[in-house]
C-alpha cells in the first residue's frame, strides 16, 4: 500500500531543494519560469448628466442653477490589470468632488468587484458647468444630484472591471504651449489691492494682466505638456486614450456642459475610432494658476477663441502624437496610497468675531457678496479645523501617474514630474477629493483669490510641500527606485561661464527657496529672501541648456538674493541676465538689479546697479540721497525682454555693461565695497527692489575683460 510522505520528509526535501538551488546544484534557469505579466484592459462611458432640473451648478462665487444641457456629462472609466493587480481610473465631468462621497463610491464598488478601494482613482475634469456635488464658497451641493452621481460612479467602476480583455499600452507626450498660459500675475508694488477681510494683501491675482500696465509678470510657470496613455487591443484596435493637460477650463458655457474636456473626448473618438467602443478620457493636470489665454501676447487672443476651435486644435495635437507610440503587453502594475491629516488656516479671534456678525445678519439665506461668502467660510474652517487628504501613485510598466486632491499649481506638477523615477509621468489633480488650492508657501505672501482662507483654499500654508513630498515617496514606492535629482543641463553658454571659473554661479533654476545653489565647484550657495517666485522661463534655453530643456529663472517681486560673501582685494565682477517687469516712468528708480554695500543703509563706499526712471541702465555710488550720484547710461532695457548686464570693478574704476558693450563707468572713491555683502535684486535698504526676473548670475573675484563680457553676452 502506498502511504503519503510524512511532514518531516516533505520538509527535508523542501530544504534540500532550497539548499541545492542556492548552492548552485540546481541552476536557476532550470526552475519553473515565473509567468510574465500580461496586460488586460477595459474602458466604459457612463452618462452622469443631471436628470432633475433646475440643478445647482458649481464653479462660481455665488450659487447658480442650470435648466438645460448643452453637452452631456460623463464618467469615463479605464480598468487595467496585469493578471494579479487590477486598478480602475475614473475621470468625471465635475467641478470637484468631496473625499467623503468618493470614499463611499469606492467602498460600495469594492464590495461588488473585489477590487480594494485603494486601487481606485477617481478625479474631476473641473468643468465649471456641472451639477454641484460639494459645497464651495457660495454654492451648496444639489441634494438630488449627489445620490444620482454616486450611483453612476459605482456603475462605472463595476462595468469597467467586468469587461477586461487582452490589451497593450504605450505613452507619448508633446508640447502644446499655444493652448495654456499662466493666469495669475503679480501686481506692481503701487497697485496692491485689498482682500475680502479688508487688508491690503493682494499682490497677485488671477486675470489681472488684462491691464498689462498694472502687472510685473507671471507669478509662476506653465506646464504645456500634453501627455497621452494609449491602450489598444492585442490586434491593434484603439481601446482607450487617457490624456492629461494643464488648462483650467474654457468657460463661457450656458447650461450643463462638459467644457473642452468633453469636446476633446468626442473629437478624438471621431478621429480614431468613431464606430467602435473606444473611450477617450481627458484628465485634469496641474492648472490651479493656469488658463487658456496668454496675457503676455494679446495678439494671440483671437486664435482658438471659441471652445470648438480650442478642442479641435488639441485633438489634432493628440492625434498626431499618438502615431508615434510603441505598445507593450508585458507590463506589471503597482499602486500605493497615502492618507494624511492637514490643518486648515483657521481664523483668529478677531476675524472669527467679524465673520459671526456678518453671518448672523445673513439669516438663513445663501451669501450674495464677497464679504458674506468669506465670512461664512471662516465659520466652516473654524468648525472643521483639519481634514484628511488622499494622494496616490500608480505605475503601469514604465508609465507613472501621481495624484493630488487639490487645485495644484503648475510648478508643483512640474516638480513632481521632474523628481519622478520614471520619465513617462503625468499628474492628475482634483483626484480622490476636492481640497481647494494649494499655493506653494512663497505664493501665500502674494495673496489673491487662490490663497484666501476658505474651503476653496483653506489648507495650511505648508500643504503644497507636504502633498508634493507624499507624491515623491509614493512614486518611489511603486517604481521601486529613488526619485530623480533634477539638474539643469549645460549648453554652450553655460559652459562658457564654467570655463571662466566663477567664485559662485547661481543658475536660479530652483523649484523653491531659500537656498540658491552654487553651480560652480565652490559650494558658495546664496540665500533667497522673501517675495521671490521660482521656475519661470529664463533666457536663451537653446544656448544655456541641451536637448530642448527649458532654462529656468527666478522672479523677484521686491525680494532679494544674498550672495555668498567674497574675500577679495577690490577687483570683482558680476555677469547676469535681467528681465524687467516694471514700465518706465512708474517710479523714481525702476529697480535695483544688484547692490554691494553695508548691511544697513547706503554709505559712500557702496555700489548699486539698476534702472533709472526711464528704464535706462544706471550706476550709483554711495547714497541715493545724492541725486548726482545716479549715473545713467544710454540704453533702455526693454520691458519683458532678456538682456545681459555686467558690472566690473578693478579696484579703481567700475564699469557697467549692457548686452556686451560698456554703458557707463565711474571712478571709485577709495576702497569701495571690498568685503561687503552682495545683493541681487535689490539694495540692502530694500528701496525700489527689482520687479522682474534674474538668471545665470555669475560672480567673479577678478575684473573680467571686455572680451570676456562680450563672450558671456553672446557677441561673437
Amino acid at each position: 500500500m502506498n502511504r503519503p510522505p510524512s511532514l518531516a520528509l516533505c520538509l527535508t526535501v523542501a530544504a534540500f531543494v532550497l539548499i541545492a538551488t542556492f548552492s548552485g546544484l540546481v541552476p536557476a534557469d532550470q526552475l519553473p519560469p515565473r509567468k510574465p505579466p500580461s496586460l488586460l484592459a477595459a474602458a466604459v462611458v457612463v452618462d452622469v448628466t443631471p436628470q432633475k432640473f433646475p440643478v445647482i451648478v458649481n464653479g462660481s462665487m455665488v450659487s447658480r442653477t442650470a435648466d438645460k444641457v448643452k453637452t452631456s456629462l460623463s464618467a469615463r472609466g479605464l480598468a487595467i490589470s496585469d493578471g494579479e493587480t487590477t486598478v480602475v481610473l475614473v475621470v468625471v465631468d465635475s467641478c470637484m468632488m468631496p473625499r467623503s462621497l468618493l470614499d463611499g463610491v469606492k467602498q460600495k464598488a469594492s464590495a461588488l468587484t473585489g477590487i480594494p478601494p485603494d486601487r481606485m482613482l477617481i478625479s474631476a475634469t473641473h468643468t465649471h458647468s456641472a451639477g454641484s456635488c460639494m459645497g464651495a464658497l457660495g454654492t451648496p451641493p444639489d441634494p438630488n444630484y449627489v445620490p444620482f452621481l454616486k450611483s453612476r460612479l459605482v456603475d462605472t467602476i463595476v462595468a469597467a472591471s467586468k469587461s477586461l480583455q487582452p490589451a497593450q499600452i504605450g505613452f507619448a507626450s508633446t508640447g502644446a504651449p499655444e493652448f495654456t498660459a499662466p493666469r495669475r500675475w503679480i501686481h506692481r508694488p503701487d497697485r496692491i489691492g485689498t482682500d475680502p477681510f479688508g487688508n491690503p494683501t493682494l499682490r497677485a491675482n488671477m486675470h489681472t494682466a488684462r491691464d498689462l500696465n498694472a502687472v510685473t509678470g507671471e507669478s509662476g510657470p506653465e506646464d504645456p505638456e500634453l501627455s497621452l496613455i494609449s491602450v489598444q487591443t492585442r490586434a491593434g484596435e484603439p481601446l482607450a486614450v487617457l490624456a492629461n493637460f494643464s488648462m483650467h477650463y474654457f468657460g463661457g458655457e450656458q447650461g450643463i456642459s462638459a467644457d473642452y474636456f468633453g469636446l476633446f473626448c468626442d473629437g478624438l473618438k471621431e478621429r480614431l475610432a468613431p464606430k467602435s467602443k473606444f473611450v477617450s478620457i481627458m484628465s485634469h493636470g496641474c492648472s490651479g494658476d493656469i488658463w487658456r489665454r496668454n496675457y503676455a501676447k494679446p495678439e494671440s487672443w483671437e486664435k482658438l477663441s471659441t471652445i470648438e476651435d480650442y478642442a479641435r486644435g488639441l485633438v489634432q495635437k493628440a492625434a498626431n502624437t499618438l502615431k508615434g507610440i510603441t505598445y507593450r503587453a508585458d507590463v506589471d502594475i503597482a499602486m500605493a496610497e497615502q492618507r494624511m491629516t492637514l490643518k486648515y488656516r483657521v481664523p483668529d479671534k478677531q476675524r472669527l468675531e467679524w465673520a459671526q456678525r456678518v453671518v448672523e445678519n445673513m439669516g438663513d439665506r445663501l451669501p450674495k457678496t464677497q464679504e458674506e461668502i468669506y465670512a461664512r467660510e471662516q465659520i466652516f474652517l473654524h468648525e472643521r479645523q483639519e481634514t484628511e487628504v488622499v494622494t496616490q501613485a500608480l505605475r503601469i510598466g514604465d508609465i507613472a501617474i501621481a495624484t493630488t486632491p487639490t487645485e495644484t499649481y503648475a510648478i508643483t506638477g512640474l516638480k513632481i514630474k521632474a523628481h519622478s523615477p520614471l520619465k513617462n509621468t503625468l499628474v492628475i489633480e482634483l483626484a480622490n477629493g476636492g481640497d481647494g488650492y494649494i499655493p506653494p508657501p512663497e505664493q501665500h505672501l502674494f495673496g489673491g483669490y487662490n490663497t484666501w482662507a476658505a474651503r476653496s483654499a483653506g489648507l495650511e500654508a505648508m500643504a503644497e510641500p507636504k502633498i508634493a513630498e507624499s507624491c515623491h515617496l509614493l512614486l518611489e514606492k511603486v517604481c521601486n527606485r529613488p526619485r530623480q535629482r533634477p539638474v539643469q543641463s549645460r549648453g554652450p553658454a553655460a559652459e562658457a561661464i564654467a570655463k571662466l571659473k566663477p567664485h559662485s554661479w547661481y543658475r536660479l533654476d530652483e523649484f523653491a527657496g531659500p537656498r540658491a545653489l552654487d553651480s560652480s565647484p565652490n559650494q558658495h550657495d546664496g540665500i533667497f529672501e522673501s517675495h521671490v517666485t521660482y521656475y519661470l522661463t529664463g533666457p536663451r534655453s537653446g544656448q544655456f541648456c541641451q536637448g530642448g530643456e527649458v532654462n529656468r529663472a527666478a522672479m523677484f517681486a521686491g525680494g532679494r538674493l544674498r550672495a555668498h560673501r567674497m574675500d577679495n582685494k577690490g577687483a570683482w565682477s558680476v555677469s547676469l541676465w535681467a528681465w524687467n517687469g516694471m514700465p518706465a516712468n512708474a517710479r523714481e528708480v525702476t529697480g535695483w538689479i544688484l547692490s554691494r554695500g553695508h548691511d544697513h543703509g547706503q554709505t559712500a563706499d557702496s555700489i548699486q546697479l539698476g534702472l533709472d526712471e526711464e528704464g535706462r541702465l544706471a550706476l550709483q555710488l554711495g547714497s541715493q540721497s545724492d541725486p548726482l550720484s545716479l549715473l545713467p547710461g544710454r540704453s533702455q532695457l526693454a520691458r519683458w525682454q532678456w538682456h545681459h548686464v555686467a558690472l566690473v570693478c578693478d579696484g579703481k574704476t567700475v564699469r557697467a555693461y549692457f548686452n556686451g558693450k560698456e554703458e557707463v563707468r565711474a571712478d571709485l572713491p577709495g576702497d569701495s565695497a571690498r568685503s561687503s555683502p552682495l545683493f541681487l535684486g535689490g539694495r540692502s535698504d530694500n528701496n525700489s527692489n527689482w520687479e522682474g526676473r534674474l538668471d545665470e548670475v555669475a560672480i567673479f573675484e577678478r575684473a573680467l575683460s571686455a572680451a570676456e563680457i562680450a563672450q558671456l553676452a553672446g557677441i561673437k
